[in-house]
């Protein structure tokens, strides 16, 4: 999937993983109602939810993951290069982050990436503003 894969149409890109205790479902989950909100305005709209953790989210278990939220979002995955390459087009944080029990957790960029029809950044939708104010946002990308 690329760039020229997605013109022509707006899209929301988020960065997560699916081993994510919470700042990942819960950005998807608000998606989703929003998504909801928009109505037929969301089929104009595609959210792809880009893994910055492909040694443990394969496609089986992105596939599983994702049936927990609305049907039209995406879940992407590559190599660790082409994550990588994605990471640093996007300018988006991650890290991965060693724990004590021995496994890992990912630090990531927690906004959402909002890009026009043309592939143009427009801006971010941060979970943490105004439900209304997230609305305007994607009512303005939708052109609803």
């Amino acid at each position: 999937m690329s760039n020229e894969s997605l013109a022509g149409k707006p899209y929301l890109a988020f960065f997560g993983f699916t081993h994510c205790p919470d700042i990942c479902p819960t950005t998807l989950f608000e998606l989703t109602d929003l998504a909801r909100e928009l109505d037929e305005y969301a089929d104009r709209l595609n959210v792809l939810f880009i893994t910055v953790d492909p040694e443990r989210d394969t496609q089986e278990l992105l596939q599983g993951y994702m049936t927990s939220f609305d049907r039209r979002f995406l879940a992407v995955r590559g190599t660790q290069a082409q994550t990588d390459a994605v990471v640093a087009a996007f300018a988006a944080h991650v890290q991965k982050v060693p724990l004590e029990s021995g496994g890992y957790t990912m630090d990531h960029t927690a906004g959402v990436y909002m890009i026009d029809a043309e592939g143009g950044f427009v801006g971010t939708l941060d979970m943490h503003e105004p439900r209304e104010t997230r609305m305007r946002k994607l009512r303005r990308l939708t052109g609803a």
